[in-house]
């Protein structure tokens, strides 16, 4: 008999080692969030009944996952507590929260900072100025990577190796995106981004909502994430968009020499010699 294959999440290998396929039961949330039953899980992911026991009893004892009678399994107070811990300590929302409060003072708007996560952007922190504007960017909210300032910026300073394989997987999404329908029209677009340290995108993910963003960089200049301001797009003509474009890049600058520094607080203004926005 054919030995059935177990499900396997898209564009992400197959767990092998037993932490792995444990961590993968957290992937299944993803998925849907409001509960998992044992057999479900036992059908999803095809471990066998002891393994998966076993798995449960110990993230459930971590109180990663909790148990409920109705619902089966879901997140557990553990993934509150986490959270709180990466909002109040995470070197780089330290840095970049300051500045982010500052931008949006200056610029009536919605500052986020976003990382690069998988093959998708995350929002972990925002700030804003008015509730003129919504952004569909919230904290712990997953975004495409083709689409909108925040994402593209983080896409145009990844390494070609892994923008070739992003193109390879999904092509048709590049082409969608105005990026290019080759590798080497893929590769160009993302050059002139790159080239010019920052990116605008208007309506691209909220109608009439223009987006600026910059890249931050961590260790041997490896893209980490972007912060971007998004505001709306009837408020701002051509040459205050070049001004704010100028002061995003310098907060981003600002938040990469701050993680350098390993300090985890931003020490320079953005305020103080600048043109007005």
């Amino acid at each position: 008999m054919a030995r059935r294959s177990r499900p396997v999440r898209k564009n992400r290998p197959e767990p092998g080692n037993s932490l792995e396929r444990m961590v993968a039961l957290l992937d299944l949330f993803e998925e849907s969030p409001s509960g998992w039953t044992f057999e479900r899980i036992h059908s999803r992911l095809g471990y066998t009944r002891s393994t998966l026991y076993r798995y449960l009893k110990v993230l459930s004892d971590a109180e990663l996952l909790s148990s409920l009678p109705e619902a089966g399994y879901t997140l557990g107070p553990r993934i509150v507590e986490l959270d709180y811990e990466i909002r109040a300590h995470d070197p780089i929302i330290r840095a970049s929260r300051p500045l982010m409060r500052e931008l949006v003072q200056e610029v009536p708007g919605i500052a986020l900072l976003c990382r690069s996560y998988r093959s998708k952007v995350l929002c972990v922190h925002q700030e804003r100025s008015t509730t003129e504007i919504e952004s569909t960017y919230e904290r712990g909210r997953t975004m495409p990577l083709l689409r909108g300032a925040a994402s593209r910026i983080i896409l145009a300073n990844m390494p070609s190796r892994t923008i070739a394989t992003l193109f390879g997987r999904q092509p048709r999404e590049f082409a969608g995106a105005g990026l290019g329908d080759t590798l080497a029209a893929v590769q160009e677009s993302l050059k002139r981004i790159r080239k010019a340290g920052w990116d605008q995108t208007t309506g691209e993910v909220t109608k009439g909502i223009t987006g600026i963003a910059a890249p931050i960089f961590g260790d041997r200049d490896k893209v980490l994430g972007s912060l971007s301001i998004s505001f709306a797009t009837r408020s701002m003509n051509a040459k205050r968009i070049g001004a704010i474009a100028e002061r995003v890049v310098s907060c981003a600058g600002i938040v990469t020499q701050t993680i350098a520094r390993g300090n985890g607080t931003a020490q320079t203004s953005v305020t103080g010699r600048k043109a007005p926005v």
